[in-house]
């Protein structure tokens, strides 16, 4: 159980290039570049315990409520069908500081690994029913041919988290 109130970590790819933007500082708490260095966002994780309009992360339609947001910077220009990644896809040294990063605030914040607790912005839909707009981060990981299953992705990288909290 969360000993401080945020009870979700959602993982989010920014559609952007390969670092920190101003927009996506807008709207994450954490920012992995693609050599894998976490950058903080504008607003801090604490914003999100209780949202107050314009001053929050708001990363996750209508599910922001209790949620870290993490960005993987990248994806610009990527289409699900037919696949491609983009001119900015997302590499190993970040999927590596995702895992480490929401370990850690997990650990900090005491929320279980599960998967309606720690999940990317794909699967929010199909596990907590809250519609989204057509998500489709991160059901692809570098070295995937094409985009898979949501939820089968995010059980590989929960399986990675647990492993990293130990």
């Amino acid at each position: 159980m969360s000993r401080t109130g945020l009870t979700r970590v959602h993982w989010h790819w920014t559609a952007g290039g390969g670092y920190p933007s101003d927009l996506d500082r807008q709207h994450y708490h954490y920012l992995i570049d693609r050599d894998g260095q976490v950058h903080r966002g504008r607003w801090p994780v604490e914003a999100n315990i209780t949202p107050k309009l314009g001053a929050y992360a708001a990363h996750t339609l209508n599910a922001n409520t209790g949620a870290i947001g993490i960005g993987v910077c990248g994806m610009a220009g990527a289409s699900e069908r037919p696949f491609s990644p983009g001119r900015a896809p997302m590499t190993e040294l970040q999927i590596d500081a995702l895992v480490e990063l929401t370990a850690q605030l997990c650990r900090d914040h005491g929320i279980q690994v599960t998967r309606r607790t720690v999940l990317s912005h794909a699967e929010v839909q199909p596990t907590l029913g809250i519609k989204q707009r057509g998500k489709w981060d991160i059901s692809w990981l570098p070295g995937m041919a094409a985009p898979s299953d949501p939820v089968r992705v995010g059980d590989g990288l929960r399986a990675r988290v647990v492993e990293a909290m130990r």
